[in-house]
């Protein structure tokens, strides 16, 4: 399978997508045309989202066109050249293509080698489930069981940064909930950060160490290059 999943679409003070633009454009290749899917918009339209991501898309000469243009979802998807998932509300994207029945076509489209990215809530997709996001629950999809892409979870935009006067559970704390509890491990993926999967291996995108939590709180880290999980 070929996977790029980034934590996050922009850094501050940073264009759409610049950052990780350049791993977009090596990670897609030839490929010049992407499938994109906009279901985790919430409070923008779709037309919106996708004229954002064709925009920065744009000066890299790739093309992009939204699933929810298309009078068959399914055959969009099995004639796309590459799949790109955005960010956004994690529960609201699952649940669009639990309703679409686009679940199990998207997973064999990918598994057959269709390239796939995804950022934020597109990552989350990736993931066996959708439980390590940290989107807030505004709809109830029909469970939390995702694309099941990759044999762990992942944290997008994972932060050990705490706010003074408040105590509430940091980030960390709440993924060694997750970890007691559930089998999968999950990579915290900090923002500008991304994994990237394809006939070489699984490597780490990322300039600093990240941290990977096993079943039972066990944390071990992960440095940039090939990783193996």
């Amino acid at each position: 399978m070929k996977l790029l999943l980034l934590s996050n679409s922009t850094n501050p003070g940073q264009p759409y997508l610049e950052w990780p633009m350049g791993y977009i454009d090596r990670f897609l290749g030839e490929v010049r045309s992407v499938l994109f899917i906009p279901y985790a918009a919430v409070n923008f339209s779709y037309d919106d989202y996708e004229r954002k991501v064709a925009d920065a898309m744009s000066a890299a000469g790739i093309t992009v066109r939204s699933i929810h243009h298309e009078a068959s979802p399914k055959d969009a998807i099995a004639s796309a050249r590459a799949i790109i998932v955005g960010g956004g509300n994690t529960f609201h994207l699952l649940k669009t293509l639990q309703e679409l029945d686009l679940i199990d076509p998207i997973r064999t489209k990918v598994q057959l080698g269709t390239p796939y990215i995804g950022w934020s809530a597109g990552s989350n997709l990736a993931c066996p489930t959708i439980r390590t996001t940290n989107d807030m629950p505004v709809v109830e999809p029909q469970n939390f069981d995702a694309l099941n892409l990759i044999s762990f979870q992942i944290n997008p935009h994972f932060t050990e940064r705490t706010i003074a006067g408040h105590g509430g559970e940091s980030r960390l704390q709440r993924l060694l909930e997750y970890s007691a509890v559930n089998e999968y491990p999950v990579v915290c993926l900090p923002e500008n950060c991304g994994i990237r999967m394809d006939e070489s291996g699984m490597r780490l995108l990322s300039a600093e160490p990240v941290k990977m939590i096993r079943k039972g709180g066990e944390i071990t880290t992960l440095h940039h290059g090939m990783i193996t999980i």
